[in-house]
């Protein structure tokens, strides 16, 4: 062989050695972040999805990539939407904003992982097998919100003592809500107290309910756990100071847009949770392996620029019990 030839043949593999080596490189896997809600109000929760993805190792755009649905509370397009995800095909799917877009996922594969975030008992909706063994291809957070509406309800006796009604707004699609009704129920007869249930499905019906309250004398409203209620606190915070009724909410983003109280588990440190478990997974680990977490952190709020503008009096003994006060 020439030495010119010889030369050129090295060369051109010098060359060639790094490109081909580029293009050999695996593609970062794919979340398919599956949800209910809009996009423009849940960027927070995406955020702190992230978070908890960056805190396993994983950083998009670098290692890991995120193909997004929204259904924008058009829960009839999850099934479409999840079938698409999986046929994209991603590594795992993170599903949350209503129970139907896990129900859509977990319905669409049994083969990729799914991490889901959300309020309902996943054992009693059959999600999983068990909280500390999930079994199969699902795992995730659950904040079993609907446990905590007759705390809720025992902070709206602490602040409206005298209150005869209380109303309870909830969620007529959500499939936990007659569950959570009845716990409100329990809780307002164990209180001593009427209860006023008015069922919505829409925003028109949001603003009839609220109509209907006032003329039914309630003292206060406390709103069911429900993404759709979060999607549109704007409304419902709008109408509570309209009509100036008491209203207690189960998130925080909820009294700081407005609203008088909130008390729940955080949302954000739900999705940084639901974050990490998705790095482990993406690093080898089964959903069946891992238990589905539940909340670490509840927050209780009092918006007092609110309770000013109704002209209520925050008893000195809630306002110790808060964990942030808005002024």
């Amino acid at each position: 062989m020439k030495r010119r030839h010889f030369l050129t043949l090295i060369g051109g593999a010098a060359l060639a050695s790094p490109l081909g080596a580029r293009a050999q490189q695996k593609a970062p896997p794919v979340i398919g972040y599956l949800s209910g809600r809009p996009p423009a109000e849940a960027q927070y929760l995406v955020d702190a999805f992230e978070k908890g993805l960056r805190e396993g190792g994983f950083f998009i755009g670098q290692n890991v990539a995120i193909e997004f649905r929204w259904a924008d509370n058009q829960y009839d397009r999850l099934p479409t939407q999840a079938t698409d995800l999986v046929s994209r095909p991603v590594a795992l799917i993170a599903a949350s904003g209503a129970v139907q877009a896990i129900e859509a996922a977990k319905a669409a594969t049994s083969a990729i992982p799914i991490v889901f975030v959300t309020g309902d008992d996943p054992v009693r909706l059959g999600l999983v097998a068990s909280l500390n063994r999930p079994g199969g291809n699902v795992t995730g957070v659950s904040q079993l919100t609907e446990e905590m509406e007759a705390k809720r309800l025992s902070i709206l006796h602490q602040l409206l003592p005298k209150a005869a009604v209380i109303a309870v707004l909830a969620n007529i699609n959500n499939p936990s809500v007659e569950l959570e009704l009845k716990q409100v129920a329990d809780a307002a007869r164990a209180l001593g107290r009427q209860l006023d249930v008015l069922k919505v499905a829409n925003a028109a019906d949001i603003d009839a309910a609220f109509a209907a309250l006032t003329q039914h004398g309630d003292g206060a409203v406390t709103v069911a756990s429900d993404p759709f209620m979060n999607s549109h606190r704007d409304q419902l915070v709008t109408l509570a100071t309209r009509y100036k009724v008491p209203s207690l909410f189960y998130s925080r983003e909820q009294a700081a847009a407005g609203g008088l109280m909130s008390y729940g588990a955080s949302f954000t440190e739900a999705f940084v949770q639901a974050g990490g478990y998705a790095a482990r997974i993406l690093k080898g680990q089964r959903p069946a392996d891992l238990p589905v977490l539940q909340p670490i952190k509840f927050e209780f709020i009092i918006n007092l620029k609110t309770a000013k503008a109704l002209g209520l009096e925050i008893p000195p003994t809630l306002l110790a019990l808060a964990d942030e006060v808005i002024e």
